[in-house]
């Protein structure tokens, strides 16, 4: 394992600890799209299912099932520990636009045309829009909370590490996947935006706000 794919997996873990602490500490899940929660929650669902079937490491094991554990509590938190306070008349993003075409594609392209590979393929791309929910419901309310936009950063960062992390395997590795690579460039693409806010005005502790 290189330091990219490293740091990647730690800036991701990074992201999904800061939304836990966020949701439970301020007893709040307010600005937080379920659905983009639910669609991450799928995301990992339906790639690590080779939990069943192989093993590769402890350390590969661990973070999968975190992953998992970590997606299904948040859905939780969200949907019935606090779901009071969950905002649904903002998140009204059309998640089936989203699921439907992904799950065609993947049936479409793929690397092996079996079950666990074609939801394998499945879970990479819909992880490169699973994020658009947030981005709707951020651009719909009009801003942000700090808490939240860290939580976007770690998420974008981990993407972009993930990016470098395939360079690097095709260089020094002579590994090369194309799904992954388009898809994490496109998941990229969509935080480019949200990179540059927030490093000219969350940084400089301004509050987040994007156009409605």
């Amino acid at each position: 394992m290189n330091v990219f794919r490293l740091t990647g997996d730690l800036s991701h873990l990074a992201a999904i600890i800061i939304l836990l602490l966020k949701i439970w500490k301020t007893r709040s899940c307010a600005g937080i799209s379920g659905k983009s929660q639910i669609l991450f929650a799928l995301v990992f669902t339906t790639r690590y299912l080779d939990l069943l079937t192989s093993f590769i490491s402890l350390y590969n094991t661990s973070m999968k099932v975190i992953y998992i554990g970590c997606a299904y509590a948040t859905v939780y938190l969200i949907y019935a520990k606090f779901k009071a306070t969950y905002d649904g008349n903002h998140d009204t993003f059309r998640v089936e636009f989203l699921v439907v075409p992904v799950g065609g594609l993947a049936f479409l392209v793929n690397h092996d045309f079996s079950p666990l590979e074609i939801l394998w393929t499945f879970s990479i791309y819909l992880e490169s829009v699973s994020i658009l929910p947030q981005l709707f419901m951020i651009s719909k309310t009009g801003e942000a909370e700090t808490i939240t936009t860290h939580y976007l950063f770690f998420l974008g960062l981990y993407r972009a590490l993930y990016l470098i992390n395939w360079i690097w395997r095709f260089y020094f590795e002579g590994f090369f996947d194309m799904i992954a690579i388009v898809a994490g460039v496109v998941q990229t693409i969509l935080y480019c935006d949200f990179f540059y806010l927030y490093v000219t005005k969350v940084l400089k502790g301004k509050k987040l706000s994007l156009p409605a």
